[in-house]
């Protein structure tokens, strides 16, 4: 396993590195770079076909930096110089434990003030490159994939917390014992909680930018299919913890890869399981029995439901369908991952189940009802 980008470095060139990236950040930063590209390009392609319309703004041109916009910059710059001049000053730690470094109150003040007056210089040039005697208001035109940089803030932030909030909830008796940590972590996050609090803010910014709802869920479907197998690499190569149960069988044809039908994910991320003898550092342990690698399960599954949608999305043609044959393959997807993942259970009137087996279900009637809502109303959505 490869916890940190420097154990991959390590594994693949045999030299070590040390740097500051664990490996399933770099693969949720790619998971939205992915997401970007899929985004974009539908957006691209619906307003070629009329479907999504430019929006005209007018802005003022010609003014310069404003005090309270330098105040911003300078605030921006200090929180930065103050976190990195700390970091890269205490390199090691950071590389040990950047979480630490980077959620703590310690920090370089001279960093910080350096950075600050920086970036508010930065800014005070930059704006006064284009000031005019009079400043002037002209009208610009916005196309709607020019709105993804700012989507995929929202999506971020939001994300973040709905995942945070989610698997907070599932792991309620652990929270409840560290309720700081649990919420400042960067480990322990839900799908599920991200794609519905980050979905719901992207939807927000794109109707106050003229983009319809059923549109903008369509657009997003193909695109959060990719970027979840994308993600899902980062948890496999990290070993997260988001493996599945024992498995003892004997694999079902000799050519099979051993880490493909069971795996006992050493040097895990979620530092789980038995001491790796010799071994030392931070992520020293090994399951003491080999599990499913259910996430490069999902990594493949998924990839090849994003290629399906991404080959049928132009035969498609009333609102909602996309994104509910998305909730569909989603659901069922995660539903059966669930028979063979360790989850947290939960019993009600006799019946054991988990959050994601119920979130996943609800997912599938929920897509299965945009469907027959999007047949039932063509004539009606016809120019929505």
């Amino acid at each position: 396993m490869f916890p940190t980008v420097s154990h991959f470095i390590s594994w693949l060139f045999g030299i070590n590195i040390p740097l500051p990236f664990n490996t399933f950040g770099v693969f949720v930063a790619l998971a939205f770079v992915a997401g970007y590209w899929a985004f974009s390009k539908e957006m691209q392609r619906k307003e070629a076909l009329g479907i999504l319309h430019p929006i005209k703004k007018t802005i003022t041109i010609g003014v310069p930096a404003s005090s309270l916009e330098l105040f911003y910059n300078g605030l921006f710059g200090f929180l930065i110089g103050y976190k990195l001049v700390y970091a890269l000053s205490n390199y090691q730690l950071f590389v040990s434990d950047a979480q630490t470094v980077l959620l703590s109150l310690k920090g370089s003040v001279l960093g910080g003030i350096a950075f600050a007056a920086l970036f508010a210089y930065w800014d005070y040039t930059e704006k006064n490159k284009h000031k005019l005697a009079k400043p002037k208001t002209v009208e610009v035109t916005e196309h709607p994939y020019q709105l993804m940089g700012n989507l995929i803030v929202w999506a971020a932030v939001w994300g973040f917390l709905g995942a945070k909030i989610f698997d907070n909830l599932e792991h309620w008796d652990s929270f409840i014992q560290d309720p700081i940590g649990g919420l400042l972590s960067f480990s322990g996050l839900t799908f599920y909680g991200g794609l519905i609090c980050g979905g719901a803010a992207v939807l927000y910014i794109a109707n106050k930018n003229g983009i319809k709802p059923l549109h903008m869920l369509d657009i997003g479907g193909p695109g959060m299919m990719l970027a979840y197998s994308v993600g899902r690499i980062g948890c496999h190569m990290s070993g997260d913890g988001d493996w599945g149960i024992a498995n003892l069988h004997p694999k079902p044809f000799s050519w099979f890869p051993d880490w493909l039908w069971a795996y006992t994910y050493p040097n895990n991320v979620a530092m789980e399981g038995l001491p790796i003898p010799g071994c030392t550092g931070k992520f020293c342990n090994e399951l003491p029995l080999p599990v499913y690698p259910t996430p490069i399960y999902e990594v493949i599954v998924c990839f090849i439901l994003f290629l399906i949608l991404w080959r049928i999305r132009k035969q498609i043609k009333l609102p909602g369908m996309m994104f509910g044959i998305y909730l569909m393959f989603n659901g069922l997807e995660r539903f059966f991952v669930e028979l063979i993942r360790v989850n947290t259970k939960y019993h009600v009137a006799g019946i054991s189940f988990t959050q994601a087996e119920l979130i996943s279900s609800l997912l599938f009637i929920s897509g299965l009802l945009l469907v027959v809502f999007a047949l039932k109303n063509k004539e009606k959505h016809a120019n929505y």
